[in-house]
């Protein structure tokens, strides 16, 4: 065990979780689920070797939290929906999410029977094999509440209470991530990530009119979904710490949302119970830093994503401690710390950049750690 390791999260430097995935997970991937012409413990020996390369790559950049990279899934969230009960991700023509002037595959959440969060969900497996390959703190990024509800349309609700009661709804879906939570505590996860988006989603005053248009306040939406990730979380062992990634959406470098947070500020931080809050700053599209001064003062921590994952272009580190120095206006400097704004690949697409921009940029993310708060 190194010295390393002895330090718990949460850290100055940390990562949201995805990363491009290698060309021979990509072409293992294809053999495996479109040619059939590889076995699946073929493809998990790829799969395994990949991530165990990954993982050593985060701790050889200096980071002390890692994960998998989520080379074992396509999407940042489908894949983990999919395996719950209840939930099944089908190909529909016309399917897919519409980002800017690109869209994703025809993949489309439907909801056949009761949610549930099955005792063999998969990614435990998953997470006790970054655990078994590293000395460091072993993360897994999982999508929040809200993605059960936010992305299944409400013709895809097969199940007649679901569809008549968004309470009762609700309620199952909080059921289902609380016994998610302690399977992954049980799995030895004391630091779990959870991809909540849709909170900045509903910030964007043309989402904001879409879900007028359907009969929904957005601001109820909101309150709504702070109530669910509280409630899935309470209780938790007060050893586990739970973070919370936000963003605007990320597929081949582009995006769906933007505006500020300022809608949703206090719910984010006074109302969902959430210990690491990772934010998107990397451009105009987050609107500005005055949101950050609702975080109350205490142990809770923002780690700010002035770093982008869309663009090679590396950023400066000048230009960085000015924008930590602007933040330290509405928040202490202690309670803030970076990460990059997103993960490198949400799909396994991947954003328009290489291999060696992205450790490019988890080095910057480590050596601003240090420059600023003397380390990570």
């Amino acid at each position: 065990m190194t010295a390393t390791a002895k330090a718990k999260p949460p850290y100055r430097a940390d990562v949201v979780g995805s990363f491009l995935r290698p060309a021979a997970v990509k072409a293992a991937r294809k053999a495996h689920n479109e040619d059939k012409t590889m076995s699946d413990a073929e493809l998990k020996a790829i799969e395994d070797k990949a991530i165990i390369d990954v993982i050593k790559m985060q701790e050889a950049v200096g980071l002390r939290a890692v994960t998998d990279g989520e080379f074992r899934r396509a999407w940042w969230h489908f894949d983990f929906m999919g395996m719950l009960d209840g939930l099944d991700i089908i190909q529909r023509e016309g399917g897919g999410i519409q980002f800017h002037g690109t869209a994703t595959k025809a993949d489309v959440p439907v909801i056949n029977g009761k949610l549930d969060f099955p005792a063999d969900h998969p990614m435990l497996e998953h997470f006790k094999f970054v655990k078994a390959n590293t000395d460091v703190t072993p993360k897994i990024s999982i999508p929040g509440p809200s993605a059960v509800h936010f992305r299944i349309a409400k013709d895809d609700i097969h199940v007649k209470q679901y569809h008549d009661d968004i309470e009762a709804y609700f309620a199952d879906i909080v059921k289902t991530y609380r016994k998610a939570v302690q399977a992954f505590y049980d799995a030895g996860c004391r630091y779990l990530q959870l991809d909540d988006i849709f909170f900045a989603y509903l910030c964007d005053p043309k989402i904001r009119a879409q879900k007028k248009a359907e009969g929904i306040d957005p601001d109820w939406l909101i309150g709504q979904y702070a109530k669910m990730m509280h409630d899935s979380i309470e209780g938790r062992p007060a050893d586990m710490l739970i973070g919370m990634h936000m963003c605007r959406g990320n597929f081949k470098s582009t995006w769906v949302a933007e505006g500020g947070y300022d809608p949703a500020a206090d719910a984010i931080f006074n109302q969902t119970s959430v210990d690491i809050y990772f934010m998107e700053y990397d451009t105009d599209r987050a609107g500005g830093l005055e949101p950050l001064k609702r975080l109350p003062k205490g142990s809770k921590r923002v780690m700010a994503g002035f770093i982008t994952t869309k663009t090679a272009e590396l950023e400066s580190l000048d230009d960085l401690k000015r924008k930590f120095e602007a933040a330290s206006k509405y928040a202490s400097l202690d309670q803030l710390g970076i990460a990059p704004q997103c993960g490198f690949a949400s799909t396994e697409e991947g954003n328009a950049i290489t291999e060696d921009d992205q450790k490019r940029k988890l080095e910057l993310v480590v050596k601003t750690a240090e420059a600023i708060w003397g380390g990570v």
